[in-house]
């Protein structure tokens, strides 16, 4: 299992296209083979920043999904709204019960 962070933050001017842009990015990525989860969230402690939080099956489920001409395009985009430098963190991790 892979655990992908991520982050942009936005200004007055770019952030309802980084979030228009992101749920339309998230909403394709659910539906990509091995992608277990995916979400876009709003940072409380600072508004114009959206954090990312992915979960995929394994390294070549999230390779998949980073060759995807929509995925390499939204980064793209993402760099060009963006106030400053976007984050992306990848873990591995397992699934455990508790």
């Amino acid at each position: 299992m892979l655990v992908v962070t991520g982050s942009v933050t936005g200004t007055l001017e770019s952030m309802a296209e980084l979030e228009r842009l992101s749920l339309e990015h998230v909403a394709r990525s659910r539906k990509e083979p091995g992608c277990v989860s995916h979400g876009v969230n709003r940072d409380l402690e600072q508004p114009l920043r959206l954090v990312f939080l992915e979960e995929w099956a394994d390294r070549a489920a999230l390779a998949a999904h980073f060759a995807v001409p929509a995925s390499q395009e939204f980064s793209k985009a993402l760099a060009r709204l963006a106030a400053g430098s976007t984050t992306l963190r990848i873990y591995e991790g397992e699934r455990t019960r508790v």
